[in-house]
């Protein structure tokens, strides 16, 4: 016990919580899923002015995915030498050339290099994340500084479609990625004035990877990672045609459920670092249930545009919690490593986003979208109970 205290105060970074370079990290997510998410809502002039279809702009999408699926895994071990301060700014100027690519793209080669840079980015950031916010505030603080950090997906999610096809009808699509950039090189300019230096820790090899990835609670956690993660992306990415065939919402109810769930996810973030401080085991099984049971219900009460509009929210606040619950199982579960557990962690999650909405496609074609939502609240039903008995056999730690 006395070697895993001193251990955790050694990883628990300073005493006086930086917050100024948190909110930097929460601005750097901000910008990295908006430039994430734009596509979504600009696909079809996009594809109309580079003469492709949208199948093929789609792929800009997958790109961006798959780049991120790799990077998370290779990354802390081609960095490892590297002062995290500078390997973080990185990946913001990565961000900002991958936004420049894409506005003054002239044909797919340069729009997929662009969103390749961004994959690297995003993977990159996102496996760091957790170890980095681990450095800047006191343990006890760590579930609210992710919490802070997370918000700025939220926020993205929030901003990035509503907003995104907005402008891009009014000043056009290029000039929503330029706009992108300059949220990007904002973000660059807060980290540099206020991360500090962080020598690079931990072995962070591939082997390390591998070691980190057979330990049996890390195995746990991915399974149960990539549960929810599926469940909820073949349930989100069919939530459109749900609204518009079987609650029979036009275009702007769309937008308002929409945004009722991105206001409860944020709102989720800053829950979940609350419930954290107070009950993690409680948090990490009762959330998946919760977002199961709205499965099931949406459903069987698809056709009323009231309470599918409450549903969808209580699911954007249940989800809300979920990447800070994680994040916070990672920093606590493999604190010595804890950026290779990031690594897993941002592998698994984008798994599982593949998966979840290629195996929602085949349900839509196969069941509608009402089997979509019913498999999607199994799956996620199955989580609760799977991590409800997992957290039962393993007790996790409370913290030092």
């Amino acid at each position: 016990m006395n070697h895993r205290h001193s251990h955790s105060t050694a990883a628990a970074g300073q005493n006086a919580p930086a917050w100024g370079a948190v909110v930097s990290m929460m601005l750097g997510v901000f910008g990295m899923v908006t430039a994430e998410f734009l596509p979504a809502s600009l696909l079809t002039p996009m594809a109309a002015d580079l003469g492709i279809s949208e199948g093929l702009a789609g792929q800009a999408v997958s790109a961006t995915a798959v780049l991120a699926f790799v990077t998370s895994l290779l990354i802390s071990s081609a960095t490892r030498r590297i002062d995290r301060r500078y390997v973080l700014l990185g990946f913001s100027v990565l961000l900002i050339i991958s936004n420049l690519l894409v506005a003054y793209a002239s044909n797919l080669a340069f729009l997929l290099l662009g969103r390749v840079f961004l994959g690297i980015a995003l993977g990159g950031f996102w496996t760091m994340s957790a170890a980095t916010i681990m450095r800047l505030v006191p343990e006890s603080l760590i579930p609210r500084g992710l919490s802070i950090m997370l918000s700025g997906v939220s926020a993205a999610t929030i901003f990035a479609a509503p907003v995104g096809s907005y402008l891009g009808g009014t000043i056009g699509w290029r000039n929503v990625f330029l706009l992108a950039a300059v949220l990007g090189f904002f973000a660059l300019a807060v980290q540099f004035a206020t991360l500090p230096r962080m020598a690079p820790r931990g072995q962070a090899s591939l082997r390390t990877l591998f070691e980190v990835m057979v330990r049996p609670r890390m195995k746990f956690g991915m399974v149960a990672v990539l549960l929810i993660f599926s469940g909820h992306f073949a349930l989100f990415t069919y939530v459109r045609p749900f609204l518009e065939d079987v609650t029979g919402v036009a275009a702007t109810g769309v937008s308002a459920i929409l945004l009722g769930f991105g206001v409860a996810n944020f709102a989720g973030a800053y829950l979940g670092g609350l419930m954290l401080e107070r009950n993690m085991r409680l948090t990490l099984a009762v959330m998946p249930l919760v977002m199961g049971i709205i499965g099931f219900s949406l459903a069987s009460t698809g056709s009323t545009p009231v309470i599918v509009g409450v549903l969808i929210a209580f699911w954007g606040l249940a989800f809300g919690t979920v990447p800070v619950a994680w994040s916070t199982w990672i920093t606590r579960t493999v604190p010595d490593e804890a950026e290779s557990g990031g690594g897993l962690l941002v592998a698994a999650i984008q798994l599982a986003i593949a998966f979840g909405a290629s195996a929602g496609g085949a349900l839509l074609n196969f069941g509608g979208v009402t089997g979509v939502f019913s498999v999607s609240g199994l799956v996620l039903m199955l989580a609760a109970l799977f991590i409800s008995l997992g957290l039962k056999a393993e007790r996790v730690p409370a913290k030092a």
